[in-house]
C-alpha cells in the first residue's frame, strides 16, 4: 500500500496535466458543436466521399448530420488516442525506471516481495488510467447537457468502456516491456501507441487488410463502428484481452528473476 501511495503521489502532478488536457479538449469539441452543426450537415456528403481518406477514419460510416456522428470522430482523436499516449507513457516506465533512476537498491532492500513491487506499480498504472477515463466521462456528459443534446446512454457507455480497455492494453503492453528494460522504455511505447492508432488506418483502407485490426487494440475501440454498429467487436477484443494477460504475466516473471542493476 505505501509503495501504491508512493506511486500515485509521484506520477500526480502527470496525471492532473493528462486528464484536464484530455477533459478539456474533448469538452470544448461537444460545446462547440451547435455552433458547427449546420456547417457540418452541409459538409457530410463531402467528407463521406473523400476516397481513402473517408475510409480510412471511418468517415464513409459517420453521418456529420447528429450529434453522435460528429462526437465519435472528436472522441477517437482525443480520448482514445490522447490517452493510449498517457497509457504507453505511464507503462512503459513503471517498472524500468527503478533501474534508471538507480533507486532499485533502495527499494528493494525494504521487506517487500518483489511480486509485491510489481503489483502496487500495476495497481498504480489501472488507478491512473480508470481517473483520467472518469473525469473525460464526466467533463463530457457535463458538457452534452449543457448544450441541450439528447444522452445516447447506450453508445457513449460502449465509446468509454472501449477507450478504457484499448488504454489498459497499451499500458499493460509497455508495462511488460518495462520489466525488460533498463533505461525506460518511453519512446518504444509512444512508438507503440501511434503505430497502433496508424495501423488502424490501414487497416479501415481495405478489407484485405482487416486482419491488422487483431493486432491493434484501436480495432475494437474504433469510434466510427462502434456508433454504427451499437457495439465493440468481440473477436478484436478477445486477442486484446489476452495480449494484456500475457504482457502483464512477462511483467511478473521477468522482473522477479532478473538481476537488478
Amino acid at each position: 500500500m505505501t509503495l501504491l501511495l508512493h506511486e500515485l503521489k509521484r506520477n500526480k502532478l502527470s496525471l492532473i496535466i493528462w486528464s484536464a488536457a484530455v477533459a478539456f479538449m474533448l469538452g470544448v469539441c461537444v460545446l462547440i458543436y451547435p455552433e458547427m452543426a449546420e456547417q457540418m450537415k452541409e459538409m457530410s456528403d463531402m467528407f463521406a466521399n473523400m476516397g481513402a481518406l473517408s475510409d480510412a477514419f471511418g468517415l464513409d460510416q459517420l453521418g456529420f448530420k447528429d450529434f453522435m456522428g460528429y462526437f465519435a470522430l472528436e472522441f477517437g482523436e482525443m480520448l482514445c488516442l490522447g490517452g493510449g499516449l498517457f497509457a504507453a507513457i505511464l507503462g512503459a516506465g513503471m517498472l524500468a525506471k527503478e533501474e534508471k533512476d538507480h533507486t532499485a537498491e533502495f527499494l528493494l532492500t525494504h521487506p517487500i516481495s518483489r511480486v509485491s513491487v510489481v503489483t502496487s506499480k500495476l495497481l498504480a498504472v489501472l488507478i491512473q488510467v480508470v481517473v483520467l477515463n472518469l473525469s473525460t466521462l464526466i467533463v463530457t456528459l457535463i458538457c452534452i447537457l449543457a448544450i441541450g443534446e439528447q444522452l445516447q446512454a447506450g453508445t457513449l457507455a460502449l465509446l468509454f468502456l472501449a477507450a478504457l480497455i484499448l488504454q489498459l492494453e497499451i499500458a499493460a503492453i509497455t508495462f511488460g516491456l518495462s520489466s525488460l528494460l533498463r533505461r525506460g522504455a518511453l519512446g518504444l511505447g509512444l512508438g507503440l501507441a501511434l503505430g497502433f492508432y496508424f495501423m488502424n488506418l490501414v487497416a479501415n483502407l481495405s478489407e484485405q487488410l482487416e486482419f491488422v485490426k487483431y493486432i491493434t487494440p484501436y480495432g475494437y475501440a474504433d469510434a466510427a463502428h462502434i456508433v454504427s454498429e451499437g457495439r465493440i467487436e468481440i473477436k478484436y477484443l478477445a486477442v486484446g484481452l489476452i495480449v494484456s494477460a500475457a504482457s502483464i504475466a512477462l511483467a511478473y516473471k521477468k522482473y522477479t528473476s532478473k538481476d537488478i542493476a
